[in-house]
């Protein structure tokens, strides 16, 4: 019982399903603070350029006020649900991704930890298939955020598709594509962190504490230097491929009229609570997922224990 439990003895469906469990805790936890940020970076994105011009932008305090003067408390959770099952969805994929790739680079290498640029090649890999499955789950989420919807997460997704077509649900694929490097800076910091952490302190495996920790860094790292993208990503989930304009079908596009209507502050709208909030979920993504892969092996090997004696006490009867 004393022996030293170690991460690497899980496979990459026990890792996928513990990311998936710590994916969806961490968004419950913090999701008051998604919901403001959304409606921040969505401000008037859905709107004519002369009522965008009458109506003031409103600040982290302001934008606060207004959600519960206009929806109460529901206005903080609008689109949960949704978001749960889109961060469930996206945790599970990227780990089982990560972890399966990572094996059989490993494997075939015959090493036991990725370098930076392996790191980098595997968390691509795993963030573009991630990106790709779930992005109707995060264009309903946008929705139901900002529009206060009360719709389930199926519901939107067909309304979606029935009224708007099909291709409504991939809005947004480009820059989330783009953005697959905003989980490859995280993870590979995270990964470059830990392994100086387990050689410094001459361990195999990674404390939920410490993985609180680097997990904050890796994430406030990857969402400082990708942020405008991110902004641009929850405003084209708001478009409608009937209405949208022709002059922001793209990504740089819509990023070059954001800036030429309102400035380059505009792409930075919303930062700092949303360095708090991408900060707070991933610390307790990487809390939680670290942790029940560790719990999950001690009761893997306490059953294991268990079914060994009974066997021994049954031979003796």
């Amino acid at each position: 019982m004393g022996a030293e439990i170690k991460v690497s003895q899980a496979d990459a469906f026990t890792h996928a399903l513990a990311g998936a469990a710590g994916g969806a805790m961490s968004m419950a936890l913090t999701y008051p603070l998604v919901a403001v940020t959304t409606k921040l970076q969505t401000q008037g994105s859905n709107e004519s350029h002369e009522s965008k011009k009458l109506k003031k932008k409103l600040s982290l305090a302001e934008t606060a006020k207004e959600v519960y003067q206009e929806q109460g408390v529901y206005g903080f959770f609008a689109g949960l649900e949704s978001a749960i099952l889109g961060m469930t969805l996206s945790t599970f994929v990227y780990y089982y991704c990560y972890e399966a790739s990572s094996r059989c680079l490993l494997s075939a290498k015959g090493k036991q930890r990725l370098n930076t640029a392996e790191s980098m090649l595997v968390g691509s890999i795993a963030g573009s298939v991630n990106a790709a499955t779930s992005n109707p789950l995060w264009v309903a989420n946008t929705r139901m955020t900002v529009n206060a919807s009360k719709r389930g997460t199926l519901g939107t997704i067909l309304d979606i598709a029935r009224n708007e077509g099909p291709a409504s649900l991939f809005n947004g694929l480009k820059p989330a594509l783009v953005l697959v490097i905003n989980p490859i800076i995280q993870y590979t910091v995270f990964e470059q962190l830990k392994n100086r952490v387990l050689e410094s302190n001459q361990k195999s495996t990674l404390g939920p504490s410490w993985a609180f920790a680097l997990g904050a860094i890796g994430k406030l790292v990857a969402t400082g230097s990708t942020y405008p993208y991110v902004t641009m990503k929850a405003r084209m989930h708001l478009q409608n491929n009937e209405n949208k304009s022709s002059t922001e079908k793209s990504l740089i596009q819509l990023m070059i009229n954001t800036v030429k209507k309102n400035g380059v502050s505009e792409l930075y709208r919303g930062m700092g609570i949303k360095l708090i909030q991408s900060v707070l979920t991933a610390a307790f993504l990487f809390f939680f997922k670290e942790g029940l892969v560790i719990w999950s092996l001690k009761l893997v090997r306490l059953l294991s224990q268990v079914r060994r004696r009974r066997t021994r006490i049954l031979n003796r009867a």
